[in-house]
């Protein structure tokens, strides 16, 4: 016989009829998958509740029920008062503990604010003089939420008519949120405290001063802005700003403090000397006051001007991270037993013959003033060749070290740019593995030609870093990583490179005293180290940051080769998996 198909009532259930259908569900050859996936979705526990659910709320709205009374608070106090009046057994000692308990009384006290409807927004009673008021000029009265939050809107004072106007609103503050204070309003009077004769430093502390709910009263703008859509625009700062050490800000405490490094949205450039802007991962939805790039520029070339801003084109020169100090050192790149072409580049100068190397192109002290920079995020793709990885150092950091290691853990992945050199080939040597040999002839004319990203001459003979053999490595797919002198930044810093910036500096120790004195700072030994060192090596961080910081991507203290390595093969994989902010112009097509 033929199984009868079950039949619905009129008032089964959604979870009734999941029921039903998932007992009707038969695997056959053809859907078998199919069907058990089925089967046990709509036999998932979870989804039968909500399915109860749905129907309790939907038989609730159905009933459109209404409070029974809207002072339960209350008659749940007159009831506990009246059994207290008397001897109470025990339930009715249970049940004055019920009514009496902080919980339970916090439900009425809801349930009655609800049935009362009291969370409807209450105008203030308009004032007397209303109608007379509005026969002379269109009057609001904006009432507006605020707890410990600012308003978010500046005020300034009209010159020629001596009225108090709205001279910003900041993109989030509960003025923004309100949608009802717009640029160019005249605001009349704070909590019904008249502002007209008031200075613009006393309305503020007026305004700051005000909790909770707040009413103003304003004379609109004959044409009202309309709320502008959010920039999307990303800078990173270039520079440290503190708002309340800043005198020409128009309002301190609207300000916004960021660190250099820092990114920011800009969501109004509307001022073109105050920006809004917010920092990128901040909770704070209102947006703050920052310098805008003319103004930060121009204000720069004043105190310059003035002798107040040292001259960014006469920079004292910074000492970095040197190669070593022996006199008779081959500067050859094993590790481990492995050679690594070009792992110490020879004409890093020890301290004691120190000369000059250069970068070309890379004169930190070109006309410029540092304030922002546009940016935007950029996650390297899967064809797409490796990013530039850039090494710099401050004394006593031995990036090259560092570099030897990570390459030698992986030299299937990481790479350098093997370097040129006029130094005649010795005999273990290959052309193109340990260097490239040219003539000096040669040498001089790639350095003409501006193939170089560095070089320089150590005991009379020619070395340098090309901008070829960089591209060489990059297009094995393989990383390359460089440590350069920071001159040399500006000229790697483009599009076809995208180098990521690590600056490498030893953790210093106050003293000498205060560590062994067998031990160098970076880790290994190198003998002993004075104070003076220690002196000269903090001294020499300084200034790198100072003169390049702007170009870093990353800081790492080397307290010790092997973190310091472990922590370097981190950024690295991270480099391949992650996005990061970069100059806009590396991103555009």
């Amino acid at each position: 016989m033929k199984e009868a198909m079950p039949v619905l009532t009129a008032g089964a259930g959604l979870h009734e009829t999941l029921a039903l259908l998932t007992s009707q569900l038969r695997p056959d050859a053809n859907h078998k998958e199919d069907m058990v996936f089925l089967k046990d979705v709509f036999s998932e526990r979870s989804l039968g509740y909500l399915m109860k659910i749905h129907e309790k709320l939907r038989q609730y709205e159905r009933q459109s029920p209404i409070p029974v009374l809207h002072s339960a608070s209350s008659l749940a106090e007159d009831v506990a008062e009246e059994l207290q009046s008397g001897p109470m057994s025990t339930e009715e000692k249970e049940l004055v503990h019920l009514l009496m308990s902080p919980h339970l009384k916090a439900v009425l006290s809801v349930h009655d604010t609800v049935a009362q409807k009291n969370f409807d927004p209450v105008l203030p009673p308009l004032p007397d003089d209303f109608e007379d008021e509005l026969e002379e000029e269109s009057v609001k009265i904006v009432r507006l939420v605020k707890n410990k939050e600012p308003l978010g809107a500046t005020i300034r004072r009209d010159e020629a008519s001596g009225a108090v106007i709205v001279a910003r609103v900041m993109r989030g503050g509960a003025a923004d949120r309100s949608g009802l204070v717009h640029i160019g309003d005249e605001l009349r009077e704070v909590n019904g405290v008249s502002v007209i004769h008031k200075r613009p430093d006393e309305i503020s502390q007026l305004l700051s001063q005000s909790q909770g709910s707040i009413t103003l009263k304003i004379i609109p703008a004959i044409k009202e802005e309309g709320r502008l859509k959010e920039s999307k625009v990303y800078m990173r700062a270039l520079f440290d700003y503190i708002p309340l050490e800043d005198k020409a800000t128009p309002c301190q405490e609207a300000g916004l403090p960021f660190k250099r490094g820092d990114i920011l949205q800009v969501v109004s450039q509307d001022d073109a000397t105050w920006w809004q802007a917010k920092r990128v991962g901040d909770s704070n939805l209102r947006a703050g006051l920052i310098p805008s790039k003319q103004f930060q520029e121009r204000r720069l070339a004043y105190r310059m001007k003035m002798g107040t801003l040292p001259n960014p084109k006469s920079p004292k020169k910074p000492s970095y991270d040197q190669g070593c100090d022996k006199e008779d050192c081959d500067c050859e790149g094993y590790f481990n037993g492995q050679y690594i072409a070009g792992l110490r580049r020879s004409f890093r100068l020890s301290r004691k013959d120190r000369q000059g190397s250069t970068g070309e192109g890379s004169d930190p002290g070109d006309p410029e003033f540092l304030t922002y920079e546009d940016v935007s995020r950029y996650q390297q793709r899967p064809n797409e060749r490796p990013r530039l990885v850039v090494l710099i150092g401050s004394l006593g950091a031995r990036i090259n070290e560092l570099k030897q290691r990570v390459i030698a853990e992986n030299p299937h992945r990481y790479a350098v740019a093997v370097p040129h050199t006029t130094r005649p080939k010795k005999p273990h040597e290959k052309d193109g593995v340990e260097y490239h040999f040219v003539t000096k002839q040669q040498f001089d004319a790639d350095v003409l030609n501006n193939k170089f990203i560095e070089h320089g001459e150590y005991k009379e003979n020619q070395y340098g870093t090309s901008i070829e053999a960089i591209r060489s490595v990059q297009a094995k797919n393989k990383m390359c990583i460089v440590d350069v002198q920071p001159e040399a930044l500006k000229r790697l810093r483009t599009a076809e490179f995208k180098p990521y910036v690590i600056f490498v500096k030893p953790r210093v120790p106050e003293s000498r005293r205060r560590r062994s004195a067998a031990t160098s700072p970076g880790g290994g030994e190198h003998g002993r180290v004075t104070d003076e060192d220690l002196q000269e090596m903090r001294q020499s961080a300084i200034q790198i940051d100072q003169q390049y910081g702007h170009l870093v991507d990353r800081v790492l203290i080397k307290e010790d080769s092997a973190s310091a390595c472990a922590e370097l093969r981190g950024i690295l994989e991270r480099l391949e998996q992650e996005s990061f902010w970069v100059p806009i112009s590396w991103v555009r097509t």
